[in-house]
């Protein structure tokens, strides 16, 4: 079994291998540089799994930032019926694509 590890980002958990590609919510790391990822919940070296509590002490995950981009829109959109009232309103999440270089 491959080396894993859990890590928080930006409010949200992913379980994340070496080699693989992430998409998360935007990091203030410019293109092509590394960064360490420290809120590691949980590690596996394919035997042992090490859980935190929360945080594992001393571990990390380090990424390197492929590219910066926007997702997809997701519209709100509230009409109240027979009083002519409407409000629509856009959003679009800026996200980060990291690639994992090492657990």
């Amino acid at each position: 079994m491959e080396a894993y590890a859990v890590v928080e980002t930006g409010g949200k958990q992913y379980r994340v291998q070496a080699g693989e590609s992430l998409e998360i919510e935007r990091l203030a790391v410019e293109k092509g540089a590394q960064t360490d990822l420290t809120s590691v919940l949980a590690r596996s070296d394919g035997a042992a799994l090490t859980v935190g509590t929360p945080m594992i002490a001393g571990a990390k995950v380090t990424a390197e930032v492929v590219e910066h981009k926007r997702g997809v829109k997701v519209v709100a959109f509230k009409k109240r019926k027979r009083k002519g009232s409407r409000r629509k309103v856009g959003h679009r999440q800026e996200l980060t694509i990291v690639k994992i270089l090492s657990v």
